[in-house]
Parts: structure tokens; C-alpha cells; sequence
């Protein structure tokens, strides 16, 4: 199975690419769609939807697994990331219906096994467990790999988490 993990952003969109064969895992790629401030918001939102097209595209996922969004402060940046958010998953529903959603706090119980880890606590279980050299850099890159596991972790219980 491969999956496609997305960590919506308006700035920075971070995007994984996980292969799983049962419990083993294989890290195929990762990175950011980036957007520019000052570049009109519809220009921005073309650029993301885009970007997660042309992923599709050449990586071909099996599913797609996006984080849940949580926001507690600024309301502008939730509109906004939001927005970012909508356009990923219209481009990733215009390819599959395989979509899915976790909440952070379900990202980090699968990745670390305590749903109230730091940020540097899943990001170095997400570099133990694909075996990596180093912590993938920037961290909207490291949260979409850590979405993309707990996919791939998930198993027969995904389906509860397939988008309504």
C-alpha cells in the first residue's frame, strides 16, 4: 500500500509518501508545497491544489491520509489554513475516495504511543521507525510522514477514520 500523508498549511504544505508491506514501512519521499505571502489567496490555493495533483500524479498512492486541523488562537490563520486544506482535498477526492483523517492527538499515540508527545518526541520516532539518517526537515514535512504511518499503522481499523 502507499499512501500520500498531507499536513495542511497555507504557507507550507507538508506532503509524505509511504510504502507499507504489513508491518514493514519504507519512507519513498517527502517535502513542502510552498506558497509566497503577498501572492494573492486564489493563486495560493492553485499552487497547493496543484502541488498535491502533481503528487498523485507521479507517486500514484493507494490512500490519502490528511491531518485533522486544530487551531485554539488565531482565527484568520485557521480560515486560511482551512482554505489550503479544502483545496488539497479536492484534488486528492478528484483522484481517489480513499481519504482519511487523523487528529494530532491520534498521530501521536500511533507514532510515539502517548497522545500528548512533543513535537521532537514524534519526530524522532518518525526517524527510528523509517529508519532514517537524520529528523526530516521542516516539520510540516515531518507531520505528514507521521500522518502517513499512523495510516499505514492503522489496519483494518483505518475505515473509522475514512472521511464523512
Amino acid at each position: 500500500m502507499i499512501v500520500l500523508g498531507i499536513d495542511p498549511g497555507y504557507a507550507l504544505m507538508g506532503w509524505s509518501v509511504v510504502e507499507s508491506d504489513g508491518s514493514r514501512m519504507k519512507l519513498v519521499n517527502y517535502g513542502c508545497i510552498e506558497t509566497k505571502a503577498g501572492v494573492p489567496m486564489p493563486d495560493r490555493l492553485r499552487t497547493l491544489q496543484l502541488g498535491i495533483r502533481d503528487l498523485l500524479s507521479i507517486y500514484k498512492p493507494d490512500d490519502v491520509a490528511f491531518e485533522e486541523l486544530f487551531f485554539a488562537r488565531n482565527v484568520t490563520t485557521a480560515l486560511m489554513v482551512g482554505a489550503a486544506r479544502g483545496a488539497a482535498i479536492i484534488a486528492a477526492a478528484e483522484y481517489t475516495r480513499n481519504l482519511y483523517e487523523y487528529t494530532p492527538m491520534q498521530i501521536k499515540q500511533a507514532v510515539t504511543g502517548y497522545g500528548k508527545a512533543d513535537k521532537k518526541q514524534v519526530q524522532q520516532m518518525v526517524k527510528l521507525l523509517l529508519k532514517m539518517d537524520e529528523i526530516p526537515k521542516p516539520d510540516d514535512a515531518a507531520d505528514a510522514i507521521a500522518c502517513a504511518i499512523t495510516h499505514c499503522q492503522a489496519g483494518a481499523a483505518r475505515e473509522q477514520f475514512l472521511m464523512k
